[in-house]
């Protein structure tokens, strides 16, 4: 099953990106990150990764996760990653991904977040 995301816009420039099914090397990889640099260029400064429908990430999708991430950042905005399954938390902490993006138990906890 090849990745997909939607994307639901909320309040004050922040965006929540479902992505669902395997983020790994592909086309559909492609489209789903070209869909979320779309959605920065079109202005949103906070998103919200909802991997809460993702079961495992490849070195592609963990590259996608950091070109997201600087991306926001060069544009002085925030990216918040949420429902992360512990087999992609191990992941992350063993890249020391970790370090760089900031994981919430779930979506409302990473709105919050975004809105301090």
């Amino acid at each position: 099953m090849p990745v997909s995301a939607s994307i639901g816009h909320h309040d004050d420039g922040c965006a929540v990106v479902t992505l669902t099914g395997p983020i790994t090397l592909g086309s559909s990889l492609s489209v789903a990150e070209s869909q979320v640099r779309s959605l920065i260029n079109g202005g949103a400064h906070k998103i919200v990764l909802d991997l809460s429908r993702v079961d495992y990430i490849d070195s592609a999708g963990l590259g996608m996760l950091v070109y997201i991430y600087g991306s926001l950042c060069s544009r002085g905005g925030s990216l918040r990653i949420c429902g992360v399954a512990p087999r992609i938390i191990a992941l992350l902490e063993m890249t020391k991904m970790n370090t760089l993006l900031s994981v919430d138990a779930d979506v409302p906890e990473s709105l919050a977040a975004l809105k301090q």
